[in-house]
């Protein structure tokens, strides 16, 4: 599918010369970014998702974890251990 988008003078000189020095073509590095941005957003709105849904089910049944429960089995994790994630409580 063809787009066009209209760019100032400075940025298309900017794609150029990357496109220049990597041996590609100015669209090539275009397709790329948009590629790359919109993946970046996608995680960050399937992020934001999980959050509120997690938000949601603690409102409606109070299971939690503390910081420090989640803290010492990150740090299990961290260490290489294969920890288990504790159980939630009220």
């Amino acid at each position: 599918m063809a787009t066009s988008i209209k760019l100032d003078d400075d940025l298309k000189s900017r794609i150029q010369h990357l496109a220049d020095v990597r041996h590609r073509s100015s669209h090539w590095i275009m397709r790329e970014a948009i590629r790359d941005y919109v993946e970046r957003e996608e995680k960050r709105e399937s992020f934001k998702q999980d959050a509120l849904r997690a938000w949601e089910a603690y409102q409606e049944n109070g299971q939690h974890l503390t910081l420090e429960e989640a803290d010492a089995w990150l740090e299990k994790l961290e260490a290489g251990y294969d920890a288990e994630l504790p159980k939630c409580h009220d």
